[in-house]
């Protein structure tokens, strides 16, 4: 099962792709997708777009997982990247209907560092023990890892590992708490 995991930005995407097979989790590929901040906000939103639909066509995952919009401070920021996260699904919803999840902040932490609160640091970290150590270009790119990684743990796709100070969702909390996009 090939997961592809997005951080939206309208700056900065991060996106990760990672494969899930019998009891083994890897990152296939990563980066980011990055967008000039002096460019015209509407006419970056059609570059998000494009380049959006261009790196889901090439990478074919089977499924698409976003996390979900958090509270900012800024009502414009929020609203900015609402509509970048809308072009984004805009890319993918046709040829991904009933396979685009999203996951709440506070749930993808949780799976990773075990609480709902952990700084980027701590996530990286545990990215890096339980993927192996890599270089991720911004926080953007390892979000789009810990998302993808989120998705495997929560759907069955991979069965559960004993990670020192993780613990394994039930599916209870998971299920009140992520969703499939259009249901």
């Amino acid at each position: 099962m090939l997961v592809l995991g997005i951080d939206p930005g309208s700056v900065t995407t991060g996106w990760a792709l990672l494969k899930s097979q019998g009891k083994k989790t890897w990152i296939v590929a990563s980066g980011v997708l990055e967008f000039n901040s002096k460019t015209e906000f509407l006419e970056r939103l059609t570059q998000v777009r494009l380049a959006s639909k261009r790196l889901i066509e090439e990478l074919s995952p089977d499924v698409v997982a976003f996390e979900s919009l958090i509270y900012v401070k800024s009502p414009q920021a929020l609203i900015k990247l609402a509509q970048t996260r809308g072009v984004i699904l805009a890319a993918c919803v046709e040829k991904y209907q009933g396979k685009i999840f999203e996951y709440s902040p506070n749930l993808i932490k949780s799976v990773a560092v075990g609480h709902g609160h952990a700084d980027k640091e701590s996530v990286r970290k545990f990215l890096d023990m339980t993927l192996g150590k890599r270089d991720y270009k911004t926080h953007d790119e390892s979000d789009a890892v810990a998302i993808a990684f989120c998705h495997i743990m929560n759907s069955g796709l991979s069965p559960a590992k004993s990670v020192p100070g993780r613990k394994r969702s039930s599916g209870g909390l998971a299920g009140a708490l992520s969703h499939k996009i259009g249901k």
